[in-house]
């Protein structure tokens, strides 16, 4: 396979910056005011309904760190490691354009959406600018790809954690470090976000620096050793009590404190890149783009949509965006920051990935990310393998999945830092626990949002459970939820439809995005519906031709014919929504007079707020 060593990695992060930067200001701005009419002055859902648990009035740059920890999972991370087998050119180009025309839009309009709604979820959005039906097979379909999302997280957070002293004792760690947090913002010095902030991120620094010892000394903390079963069933645990418990005690400054973990991170590799100024060796392109390759069976269209989500477009932000974010924005002109802001934060944070992947020899790629049987078929022979594998201390070859690839990037460019080449096992390791870290403030997140899910539901069925107070519907459907992923998390069968989530993540974003365009054509902005429009069309065609090519190609082929199944079961159900929703468009197209809502907007019906 052909190398192109002219290509500077240096050069395509500062692009990358430049593009986000001037889309944020620019576009995001516009669509701000222009097609949303953001509004200070609107009184929001976290402020009237003020309750010290779930909807909490909270500071932009807090509430920042919260959503952009919950958004950013395994996808930005892993998704672009993977579709690196295209070269990096395809997956550049989706990044920077599905980030800033697609993602960042997606994010910023179903916050709004749900701002508007009393901080209520998508199904029920749904089932008020669309119809009551429309909105009851959109709650099970998120419903089911919520499950789906979270047992695929938590297993990633599993095979990064378990037996792993130095990644378990940093992860652990950050719980009691934001239960302090929280009482010190909430009960000792009420708002006190700066000196919070401070106790934080000096403890999280003292925590990582203790790593390598604690990890030299089994004999003091062996219990923190934990063998995958057990860890399988910590994780769920963690979850439960991240939904139940108030939102300011755990998750909201626990995920604000991971985000200074991720975020400087992230921030490190970037200089880190510019000192080392390492050049591409994996070409703009490969053979492996007409498809039949060894990580990605499929043709890079339309696979590499579904491969790249959260850092370019994910549905799962919508759970976030009409879950625990809205009913914690304290003024409505945070919404640009907090949801177009976060996303091209993430965008930036895949295309640190994809540098990472694509710094490594492909020889050695691709013997790290394919099955052995697979690479062995490919004729390659490794170049640099044998010496990091001595370097980090572990064996690297044949551990698919995205994460060691990525951890092994980044340690390379990290250790070729002045002063810093003795230190390739610490990078490596202190890597695979910051994937841990990022990926599991989603779980949490995920976990209070499928929470609000279900009490919603069952709400319809008997009132009590919808009573947000009510403990023991909270308790009970946390249990029900956690129970449900957490199962699948300890069988372990979550892993053979990781392709099925793919599907079910970007055709919730498209269908949100459609959700989205109804919401601007009611609010009588016509002429500006292509803004969530254009994308929402094009992503649905997209998505269902991966749906499809799996079931003929794969599924069916390999008599996997519950797989195949569970993948027309969901393209069935987002179907009915998408029919519902053009439907919708053409009853609203052929309204011509408007009214005032709650808010004072000029819209076409009126929509219960």
């Amino acid at each position: 396979m052909e190398t192109l060593n002219g290509v500077n990695a240096l050069t395509i992060v500062f692009a990358a910056l430049c593009i986000f930067a001037i889309a944020y200001r620019f576009y995001g701005l516009w669509i701000a005011q222009k097609v949303l009419n953001i509004n200070a002055a609107r009184e929001t859902p976290a402020v009237r309904f003020d309750d010290g648990k779930d909807y909490v009035p909270t500071n932009k740059y807090v509430l920042f760190g919260h959503h952009f920890a919950a958004i950013a999972a395994a996808g930005p991370l892993l998704g672009p490691v993977l579709a690196a087998q295209f070269g990096y050119l395809p997956g550049l180009l989706w990044i920077l354009i599905g980030c800033v025309l697609a993602g960042g839009v997606h994010d910023m309009v179903v916050l709004f959406c749900s701002v508007r709604h009393r901080g209520n979820s998508l199904a029920y959005i749904a089932s008020q600018e669309i119809d009551s039906t429309t909105g009851r097979v959109a709650a099970w379909a998120v419903l089911a790809i919520l499950i789906l999302t979270l047992a695929g997280l938590s297993i990633a957070v599993v095979n990064a954690m378990h037996n792993s002293l130095w990644s378990t004792y940093t992860v652990a760690a950050t719980i009691p470090i934001a239960i302090l947090m929280g009482l010190y913002m909430q009960v000792w010095r009420k708002g006190d976000v700066s000196g919070a902030t401070i106790m934080g991120v000096v403890l999280l620094f003292l925590c990582i620096l203790s790593g390598p010892w604690v990890a030299s000394h089994p004999e003091y903390f062996g219990f923190l050793d934990i063998d995958k079963p057990e860890m399988s069933l910590l994780i769920p645990i963690y979850g439960f009590f991240a939904s139940v418990l108030p939102v300011w005690l755990l998750l909201l400054p626990r995920d604000y404190l991971s985000t200074f973990l991720k975020i400087g991170t992230i921030g490190a590799l970037a200089i880190g890149i510019a000192f080392v100024m390492p050049n591409f060796n994996m070409p703009p392109l490969t053979e492996f783009i007409h498809g039949g390759g060894p990580i990605i069976g499929g043709p890079v269209i339309p696979f590499l949509f579904i491969t790249i989500a959260c850092g370019a477009l994910s549905g799962f932000h919508a759970t976030i965006g009409t879950g625990t974010t809205p009913k914690m924005i304290g003024n409505e002109k945070d919404v640009l920051f907090v949801g177009y802001g976060a996303m091209l934060m993430e965008g930036f944070v895949a295309v640190m990935a994809l540098v990472a992947a694509c710094v490594l020899v492909p020889a050695d790629y691709f013997a790290i990310n394919a099955p052995a049987d697979k690479f062995a078929k490919l004729g390659m022979s490794v170049v640099e393998l044998p010496q990091l594998e001595a370097e980090v201390q572990e064996s690297l070859m044949a551990r698919p999945g995205g994460s060691v690839s990525l951890a092994v990037g980044m340690a390379h460019i990290f250790s070729k830092i002045p002063f810093m080449e003795s230190l390739m096992a610490y990078w490596y390791h202190f890597a695979i626990m910051f994937e841990a870290v990022f990926i599991l403030t989603a779980v949490d997140a995920g976990t209070r949002v499928g929470r609000f899910f279900l009490q919603e539901m069952m709400g319809k069925v008997w009132p009590k459970f919808g009573d947000k107070e009510w403990w023991p519907g909270i308790v009970i459907t946390s249990a029900i939820f956690t129970g449900t992923w957490g199962y699948l998390v300890w069988s372990g069968d979550i892993g053979s439809i990781w392709p099925l989530f793919g599907i079910c993540n970007q055709l919730l974003a498209s269908v949100t995005l459609l959700i989205g365009t109804t919401v601007i054509m009611r609010m009588n902005k016509v002429k500006y519906a292509w803004v969530t429009g254009v994308p929402g069309i094009l992503m649905t065609i997209i998505t269902f031709w991966a749906g499809l090519w799996l079931i003929f190609n794969q599924y069916l082929p390999n008599s996997q014919m519950l797989l195949a199944f569970l993948s027309a079961l969901i393209m069935v159900l987002m179907l009915f929504v998408i029919i519902g929703v053009l439907r919708r468009w053409v009853a609203l197209l052929n309204i011509h007079t408007t009214v005032k809502d709650s808010y004072g907007v000029e819209v076409k019906t009126i929509v219960e707020e």
